[in-house]
């Protein structure tokens, strides 16, 4: 089964050379690959399929093979002869743009998906040419696109600055890792400028370790405004407070309060500690390792003595010195 190409640009079979450029502009700021860092490899895929599919809807010739016969005749080159065409009469007439010209022989040239966006984008590395010709057809200027409306939209110049959301976590969280999952509601812009609020569920991935001050980005996430590539929506960890255990680094400690009777017999000094190596926080960058527990010690005095407690306890302790 071949590509659809009005799909891939979403447009409808009889979309004009304008809707084709509003489509291709659209998609292709989305899926630029150097604007999915997160996804690269989804990214590259779908932003060629995005420029191969304006590549042939927007050349005359090869639509009209791709709508009459397919993108495998359109890719091979092999038509059928114009005798057999009373399907050929068929589709014209739902193809009002097609002239009606049968090729007899045909060579399928694709164009490179990095000069089909430095038309519409600009480049530092395009030639003044290919400039001209990018400001010619597509009509952008100062890397935005005007929509129908002729009000800015979109764009590769000015960006919103990023917004910046606390995102509590628990120490177990943190311990473990976990997903959690965020409901996001933002402004979006249509291809002719219409805006309209967009629901969308983004999950973060929160790995064993992390530490208050994490930050996790997504990429272009937040509100659209005309003339203004949408901010980055940044999370940031914080760390909320454990009833037991507290965090140092990578270290998990634990203040173990113990009787004075205790502290004697086992001969604990106040604020001795005592470390448990590997049983603390896992550490991030290092699978399989964690750091240490540290137990801190802490003497519970009795608040008043009896005179008999007094003389017994001089009696005991009177020679240790």
């Amino acid at each position: 089964m071949g590509m659809d190409y009005y799909n891939i640009l979403k447009v409808n079979r009889n979309a004009s050379d304008d809707d084709l450029k509003k489509a291709y502009r659209r998609l292709a700021m989305i899926w630029h690959p150097d604007k999915n860092p997160v996804n690269k490899s989804e990214a590259e895929a779908k932003f060629k399929q995005i420029s191969e599919a304006y590549d042939v809807l927007s050349d005359p010739q090869k639509r009209q093979i791709y709508d009459l016969y397919g993108e495998e005749a359109l890719k091979s080159g092999q038509l059928p002869p114009s005798s057999s065409s009373s399907s050929s009469s068929r589709a014209y007439q739902h193809f009002p743009h097609q002239q009606r010209q049968h090729p007899t022989s045909f060579r399928f040239n694709p164009r490179d998906a990095d000069d089909i966006y430095a038309e519409f984008f600009g480049s530092e590395s395009t030639s003044s040419g290919a400039g001209s010709s990018g400001a010619r057809n597509g009509g952008h200027r100062d890397g935005f696109f005007r929509t129908s409306n002729g009000s800015a939209f979109g764009g590769t110049g000015r960006k919103a600055p990023a917004v910046e959301s606390i995102l509590p976590c628990s120490l177990e969280e943190l311990y473990k890792g976990v997903k959690k999952k965020m409901k996001i509601s933002r402004i979006v812009y249509d291809a002719f400028g219409k805006s309209r609020n967009v629901e969308e569920i983004l999950t973060i991935d929160i790995k064993p370790g992390w530490k208050k001050g994490t930050k996790i980005t997504f990429p272009e996430k937040g509100n659209q405004e005309p003339g203004v590539t949408p901010a980055d929506l940044i999370f940031v960890v914080d760390e909320k407070p454990h009833a037991v255990y507290r965090r140092e680094g990578n270290d998990l400690v634990i203040n173990q309060e113990i009787t004075l009777l205790e502290a004697l017999t086992d001969i604990v000094k106040p604020g001795a500690e005592v470390v448990v190596p590997n049983e603390g926080m896992p550490i991030s960058k290092e699978p399989g390792r964690k750091g240490n527990l540290r137990i801190k010690f802490d003497v519970k005095y009795p608040s008043r003595l009896t005179p008999d407690q007094k003389s017994d306890l001089r009696r005991v302790l009177g020679g240790i010195s």
